[in-house]
C-alpha cells in the first residue's frame, strides 16, 4: 500500500514542503498507474528508484545549501573587496594629490635652482672682477712699495745729510762756545775757567762713560766748580728738563758743584731761556757770541 502521508512526512524533513507535496503527488499518480499496469516486483524496483531519487534530491538540497552559504560568503567577500576598493581609490586620490603637490614643489625647487645657478654665475663674475681688482691693487701695492722704498732711501740720504749738517752746525756752535763762553760766564756769573773748555767723556753714577759737549774746570768766589754744557740748534722746555734729568743729575763729583750750561741757535718757543734760568741753567744763544766779540 502507498502511504502518502508517511512519505510526505519523510520528504518534508529534508526539503521544502511545497516540493515534498509535488513529489508525493507525482509518486501517488505514478503509483496508481503502476498498480494497474506493473507487477509487485516491478513496483518494488520503482520504489527503489524513487528512493534513490529522493536521496539524490537530498544531496542536491545539501549542495544547494552549501552553495548558498558559499554565495553568502562570496557576497560578503565582494562587499569587503568593494570597501577595500573604495579605500584604495581614496588612497589613490590622496596619492594623486600628494603627487600634484610634489610636482608643484619640484617646479618651485627647479625655479629656485635656476635662480641659484644664476646667482652663482653672478657671483662667479663678481669674483672674477674682484680677482682682477686684487691683481690691480697688488700691482699698485708693488708700485707703492717701490715708491716708498725710493722715498725711504731719499729720506735716509736726507737724514744723513741733515745729520751731517746738524753735526756741522753743532760743532760750529760748540767751537764758538769754546771761544766766547769764558768771557760771558765771567761777566754774567763771575765764573773764571781754570782750563780751556773741551769735548770730553765723564763717568756717571753707574760707571758708564758719557760724552760731554762742553766740559771744563772753573772757580767762582774761590770755590772750584765743574762746568758741564751741551749745544742745541733749537731749545725747548722739554730739552731743558731732559738735560737736567738725563745729564746733570747723572753725575757725582765728590762734593764739587756742577754748573750747567746750554748754548743754542734759537728758542723753539717763547720764554725757554727764562724757564732754564729759573732752574739754575745758564743759556746762551749764538747771536750773543757775536755781540760779545
Amino acid at each position: 500500500m502507498f502511504d502518502t502521508l508517511q512519505i510526505y512526512d519523510d520528504l518534508s524533513k529534508t526539503m521544502e514542503a511545497q516540493t515534498a507535496r509535488k513529489l508525493v503527488n507525482v509518486m501517488s499518480s505514478m503509483y496508481e498507474e503502476l498498480r494497474n499496469s506493473v507487477t509487485k516486483e516491478e513496483f518494488s524496483d520503482l520504489k527503489d528508484v524513487v528512493k534513490d531519487l529522493a536521496e539524490a534530491q537530498k544531496r542536491t538540497e545539501i549542495r544547494l545549501d552549501e552553495l548558498a552559504e558559499a554565495q553568502k560568503r562570496t557576497e560578503l567577500r565582494v562587499e569587503e573587496l568593494a570597501e577595500a576598493q573604495k579605500r584604495t581609490e581614496i588612497r589613490v586620490e590622496e596619492l594623486a594629490e600628494a603627487q600634484k603637490r610634489t610636482e608643484v614643489r619640484l617646479e618651485e625647487l627647479a625655479e629656485a635652482q635656476k635662480r641659484t645657478e644664476l646667482r652663482l654665475e653672478e657671483l662667479a663674475e663678481a669674483q672674477k672682477r674682484t680677482e682682477i681688482r686684487v691683481d690691480e691693487l697688488a700691482e699698485a701695492q708693488k708700485r707703492t712699495e717701490k715708491s716708498i722704498l725710493q722715498l725711504s732711501k731719499r729720506l735716509d740720504q736726507n737724514n744723513k745729510q741733515l745729520g751731517g749738517l746738524n753735526m756741522t752746525v753743532g760743532y760750529t756752535l760748540e767751537n764758538e762756545a769754546y771761544r766766547f763762553l769764558p768771557d760771558l760766564l765771567f761777566r754774567d756769573w763771575g765764573i773764571e775757567l781754570t782750563e780751556p773748555l773741551r769735548r770730553d767723556w765723564l763717568r756717571n753714577k753707574k760707571g758708564v762713560m758719557m760724552e760731554i759737549n762742553i766740559l771744563g774746570q772753573a772757580k767762582r768766589a774761590g770755590e772750584a766748580i765743574l762746568l758741564i754744557g751741551e749745544s742745541k740748534l733749537q731749545l725747548s722746555r722739554k730739552y731743558v728738563d731732559q738735560f737736567l734729568n738725563k745729564r746733570i743729575r747723572q753725575f757725582e763729583t765728590d762734593g764739587q758743584s756742577i754748573f750747567p750750561v746750554i748754548v743754542a741757535h734759537m728758542e723753539s718757543e717763547p720764554g725757554v731761556t727764562q724757564y732754564a734760568k729759573g732752574l739754575g741753567v745758564a743759556v746762551y744763544l749764538s747771536y750773543q757770541f757775536q755781540r760779545s766779540s
